[in-house]
């Protein structure tokens, strides 16, 4: 008899901080996203975290194009894109200057 193992789907998909460590080593992108960077080692900061959720909003957004059937992913996309919305809500209270900064460096439309 043959023993199917399940299985488990966290341990494909990867956190936040892993999603931005391979943002930060896979993309050439770096430089753009020191600029968003508060210091050296920042990495949860709403800058960046709004930088990270941009770069994977395109890069999902151009994946739907292709594939329009992938309802699950376009979920993930409709998350991505409140997630963002809130961390921009947050830096337009709390800190107006990095919120305009980061609304022309990301080319987002408010």
């Amino acid at each position: 008899m043959v023993q199917v193992r399940p299985v488990c789907a966290v341990a494909k998909m990867g956190s936040s901080a892993t999603i931005g460590a391979s943002f930060m080593a896979e993309s050439n992108q770096t430089s753009d996203l020191k600029e968003f960077q508060l210091h050296d080692k920042d990495t949860g900061s709403a800058d960046v975290q709004v930088a990270l959720l941009t770069h994977r909003i395109e890069h999902l957004t151009e994946h739907l194009k292709v594939n329009r059937k992938d309802h699950s992913s376009r979920r993930g996309l409709l998350k991505m894109v409140a997630q963002r919305r809130s961390l921009l809500d947050y830096l337009s209270k709390t800190e107006a200057d990095r919120y305009k900064k980061v609304i022309e460096k990301l080319n987002l439309r408010k």
